[in-house]
């Protein structure tokens, strides 16, 4: 509950502000705040007032449960709150420490003076939700930072360091330590009149040239509206000040009711809501992560085991052989190389990293690590022979792990003696890099070993989502229904360069046929394999296992469906691709007719919502918005789409099953793929 503590200190009303985990400005909050201001107004002894927030953090800005509810228009409105705080006829001081972000800085402008922390961030992220600062932002930023910084800070939504704005208005002190004292000192001395950020001149006369300059760089971008709309709310700033507030106010409505807001604050809320998983609480014992052990030095457990070093936590990495584990010696050590000569990370921090890690050739040597990750070749036979070994050599309560991406997480368990203990810990390459953790939950998987995979997520800094067992899990399960799509509209009549910038420009980070090239299609070729032996009735397109044939097995051969004659990052249209695609067709004995864009998105997007409907029905994901999660962290999906069920949702449920339905009467490929999902059939 939000909580406000008032005291004096050296004739200072202190007033502390609580509303965990971020302090956010709540309706209850601010009513809390704006009643302590009246009463530090009428106090005799109150020469000052210092605002600041508890547990170590200012605020994480408003509270956006809030958006689009009565509380966030009752009194005092964030926007009233600011003008109780300017118009104080004694001297407000903002102590920041910890994130004073959105409109928590807002509030913090509104004051007439700023003591802050040196590690404090200050920023306002607003465009991340699709938004722009609604309570003044856009027109005290750049009175307080100049033109250029605000731009900056508000159409990029990153926090800047506290260090990096002295010298600017923001910020008065900068201390080393907690701030409070000198905010007290500042409250007790300050003389009016007390600066107001809205009296300030915007005197900046390339106003309108790095407006222009920001415009068109946001135009080679993905076009969305709230980075335009916010310059053109600074552009405003350099006109009467309550008019630039209509402005802003005015675009912060108008984008509240955009699809790309919508979607984007519904991935906000979707990553939170990940987190609630059955069977676990509060309450619930976490096993303890002090070491930790990964089989494999590939380029997957490579990417493990740096992030488990980026946490902090010791790493015994085994390999089979001492040529095995040189080369994933090199892989590791070259990452953090790379990151060295980016100016991302000091020598000294890379040396102290690789100082916590243990390499081995001895199973007998990981066996006191309290969790064990495997990321070895993804067949059962090999994973039988790593657990059995497992189940031999690790202590008891030690947490067992597979990566595999697609195999029988209950199988695997049962090649232990501790079928508890076992579960898929799913990392995205490379792990190091993607912030998707999708943590598979077995039958017989205990809710403590499941509560330290969570905790073990937010130390790495990933966003974990539980999937039940199945052939795939979430995403994987999916992307097979959307990769056979793409497969079967090249044979149709597509080109594999025309679906990619079909659903690139649908907001994809990239196409089917390029993310293929890029994790190598020997990987999707023995996937395939596996689901044919396991699976009679499984159709697929031939057409990718002649690409392999032909030795075109991505990027790293020089060629999959593209060329690379300038290296990766730049995919030609290739004339070998294009020979094979002929030659397929005909064989299979298909006339190639046009495909448009539309159809292209609308396969590809329908494939994912058909599929993940019978993962919810199924229940192998707890919610809809765990599988929207999974693909706008894992997969790639436009953000601003909100993932592909909340599009489903907000398209209509009857669109979809219309065209899916549509669909179905396509001959070509597996008959039974369109048969619509019985939850989507029920919900249209």
């Amino acid at each position: 509950m939000p909580e406000i503590v008032y005291r004096l200190d050296h004739n200072v009303a202190v007033v502390t502000f609580s509303n965990p985990p971020v302090n956010g400005l709540s309706h209850a909050l601010r009513m809390g705040i704006a009643d302590a201001l009246a009463r530090a107004q009428s106090d005799g002894s109150a020469r000052g007032i210092v605002l600041t927030g508890a547990d170590g953090l200012f605020s994480g800005g408003a509270d956006i449960r809030e958006f689009g509810t009565p509380a966030s228009a009752a009194e005092p409105t964030l926007r009233r709150l600011i003008e109780l705080v300017e118009s104080s006829v004694k001297p407000v001081v903002a102590s920041i420490t910890g994130p004073c972000l959105g409109g928590g800085l807002e509030l913090a402008m509104a004051a007439h003076h700023r003591v802050v922390s040196a590690d404090a961030k200050l920023g306002m992220p607003e465009v991340k939700l699709g938004l722009l600062p609604g309570a003044g932002g856009t027109q005290r930023l750049p009175r307080l930072v100049g033109v250029a910084r605000a731009i900056e800070m508000i159409v990029s939504g990153e926090p800047v360091r506290a260090a990096d704005l002295v010298g600017t208005r923001l910020v008065d002190r900068v201390v080393a330590g907690d701030p409070l004292p000198e905010a007290v000192e500042l409250a007790a001395t300050a003389e009016a009149p007390h600066p107001r950020a809205r009296d300030l001149p915007l005197v900046e006369p390339r106003l309108a040239v790095l407006c222009e300059e920001t415009r068109a760089k946001l135009r080679g971008q993905p076009l969305l509206p709230a980075p335009l709309r916010a310059v053109e709310a600074i552009e405003a700033a350099a006109g009467p000040f309550d008019e630039g507030l209509m402005i802003e106010r005015r675009a912060f409505v108008e984008l509240m009711e955009t699809p790309e807001s919508k979607g984007l604050r519904h991935a906000f809320f979707a990553e939170r809501t990940a987190g609630k998983v059955a069977g676990v609480t509060a309450s619930t014992p976490v096993r303890p992560l002090e070491e930790a052990a990964v089989i494999g030095a590939g380029t997957m457990g490579a990417g493990i085991t740096v992030a488990l070093l980026d946490a902090g936590i010791p790493v015994r990495l085994l390999e089979a052989d001492q040529a095995a584990l040189d080369r994933g010696l090199a892989r590791i050590a070259g990452i953090y190389e790379g990151q060295v000569k980016k100016g991302r990370m000091t020598a000294e921090e890379r040396d102290r990293r690789l100082a916590l890690l243990h390499l081995t050739l001895s199973h007998d040597d990981i066996g006191r690590a309290d969790l064990v990750i495997e990321a070895v070749f993804e067949s059962l036979e090999v994973k039988r022979d790593v657990f059995l070994t497992l189940d031999r050599v690790m202590k008891p309560g030690a947490i067992l792990a597979t990566n595999t991406s697609t195999l029988d997480v209950d199988a695997i368990a049962g090649f232990t003696r501790r079928p508890a203990d076992v579960l898929g810990l799913h990392f995205f390459s490379p792990a190091n890099v993607m912030r998707l953790l999708e943590v598979v939950r077995g039958r017989e998987t205990s809710p403590d070993v499941l509560a330290g995979a969570l905790a073990l997520a937010k130390r790495l800094r990933k966003v974990a989502v539980v999937s039940g067992v199945c052939d795939g899990f979430i995403g994987n399960r999916m992307l097979d229904a959307y990769i056979r799509q793409a497969w079967w509209l090249v044979e149709e009549g597509a080109s594999p360069e025309q679906v990619d910038r079909a659903i690139e420009a649908f907001g994809f980070a990239m196409g089917p046929f390029r993310v293929g090239d890029l994790v190598g299609h020997d990987v999707s070729q023995a996937i395939r394999q596996h689901r044919r032996a396991s699976h009679p009735d499984y159709r697929v397109s031939t057409l990718p296992d002649k690409l392999c044939a032909l030795g075109r097995l991505g990027q790293k051969t020089g060629g999959g469906w593209y060329d690379y004659p300038d290296g990766p990052r730049r995919a030609v249209p290739s004339p070998v691709t294009a020979q094979l695609v002929e030659a397929h067709r005909a064989e299979i004995g298909v006339v190639s007719r046009p495909v448009d864009d539309a159809e292209i998105v609308d396969r590809l997007v329908y494939a994912l919502v058909n599929e993940g409907a019978r993962i919810l029905d199924e229940g192998i994901a707890a919610r809809s918005s765990d599988i929207d999660v999974v693909y706008l962290t894992g997969y790639g999906f436009p953000r601003a789409r909100g993932g592909p069920m909340f599009y489903a949702d907000q398209i209509g449920l009857d669109r979809v099953l219309r065209r899916v339905k549509e669909f179905a009467r396509n001959p070509h490929g597996d008959p039974g793929f369109w048969t619509p999902a019985p939850l989507l059939t029920r919900l249209a």
